[in-house]
């Protein structure tokens, strides 16, 4: 693994029966760094997402979490070595509250015991404080601390999507995927996302992988950016690179005929 690089994906591969899904997707993820990965539909996306976090096994390849080889790990298991992620459509629990889709979370990286909980244990009790208090704080970052106790199925779209990342920072990973996150937003939600975005990486260090189709959001905040068409990998560089880049034109828009 290069110097400094925290996800490491060498090769990886999956079919479906005859259709190649992805094939030999390779990337490396600096630690601190802010990637796209977008494509046209069908491209192979969230295929991959898929692959990184245990949904799918791969066929071929590997992938590395700050060394340590995580492939085909079931999904809570790589959640708890450090890889967490959104989904297109939201998964929250819809029936709980906004409060518990977090502290749900956070128990992830609980410490107390099955026997500390039914007795009440003063570590169990002060435990499940910190869990609140955290949980809270994570949804004051998100505007959403005045709806703790509403149902999560309640909220807005965007309030939900806003939640979901809340909920992912709850297991307090390293790297973040984040799969659509402006789908369905309006424009003022997008503006407000693209700046979420940015400070989720800074004040919590994670390293973010995200799926995007909305071209004006990942433009605007993604350092590089990896193009995928039909599950290969077509193009990477900077976002003026990839503006320009006659493969990803061809790839979204067609080949032009002479």
């Amino acid at each position: 693994m290069s110097a400094g690089v925290v996800l490491d994906v060498r090769g990886v591969s999956k079919s479906f029966g005859g259709l190649k899904a992805v094939q030999e997707f390779s990337l490396g993820l600096p630690a601190g760094s802010l990637r796209g990965l977008i494509g046209p539909n069908g491209a192979g996306k969230t295929t991959v997402f898929n692959l990184l976090t245990g949904v799918y096994k791969p066929d071929q390849g590997t992938v590395l979490l700050n060394g340590r080889d995580v492939t085909g790990l079931r999904p809570y298991r790589i959640a708890a070595v450090g890889m967490a992620r959104t989904f297109q459509n939201i998964r929250l629990f819809g029936e709980l509250s906004v409060l518990d889709n977090v502290k749900v979370a956070c128990h992830l990286r609980a410490e107390h015991t099955i026997v500390g909980a039914v007795l009440r244990s003063p570590g169990h009790v002060g435990e499940e404080r910190a869990i609140a208090e955290r949980s809270l704080r994570l949804l004051g970052l998100f505007d959403l601390a005045d709806r703790a106790e509403e149902q999560a199925k309640s909220l807005p779209y965007g309030d939900q999507r806003r939640l979901e990342i809340a909920r992912a920072l709850a297991t307090q990973p390293q790297v973040l995927l984040l799969d659509e996150p402006a789908a369905g937003m309006n424009p003022q939600e997008k503006v407000g996302l693209r700046g979420l975005i940015r400070r989720v990486r800074d004040e919590f260090g994670v390293t973010i992988l995200l799926i995007e189709h909305d071209m004006s959001v990942v433009m605007d905040i993604c350092e590089r950016i990896t193009v995928l068409d039909y599950g290969v990998v077509i193009a990477e560089g900077a976002p003026a690179e990839i503006q320009s880049n006659p493969k990803v034109i061809e790839a979204y828009l067609g080949a032009v005929e002479e």
